[in-house]
């Protein structure tokens, strides 16, 4: 029995392995962005504001990345997580939304700041 187990095990690890892509440097910051722009999504049409589109934002910044399929669910899983989170409290606008929503645009600026100037080309 022994030989046939450490054929096994062999033949297991011998076998072709997919290639994990290696994530760029600033994912978990696009991450976060991904999850600032779905609550921003859900949070400002509430407070009246109908002029930003944020899914169209978040649309359009997966389109420069290029991301893989990978990395393209997992920012639209940021995105949706974002959203999830805030809807789950807010109904109508309320101070509090409108504080959450001068934080998130002061973190999502800062965050997209940051990864334009250390990594756009």
């Amino acid at each position: 029995m022994k030989p046939l187990w450490r054929l096994c095990l062999l033949a297991t690890l011998a076998a072709p392995c997919p290639a994990l892509a290696i994530d760029p440097p600033y994912q978990g910051q696009m991450e976060r962005l991904s999850e600032i722009l779905g609550s921003l999504y859900m949070l400002t049409p509430l407070c009246g504001d109908q002029t930003t589109d944020w899914r169209g934002q978040m649309a359009e910044l997966i389109e420069l990345d290029e991301p893989d399929e990978d990395r393209r669910a997992r920012l639209a899983g940021a995105f949706n997580s974002g959203y999830e989170a805030y809807a789950r409290f807010y109904r109508s606008c309320t101070p509090s939304a409108e504080a959450a929503i001068t934080r998130l645009l002061t973190e999502g600026d800062s965050l997209a700041r940051d990864i334009h100037q250390r990594y756009a080309e």
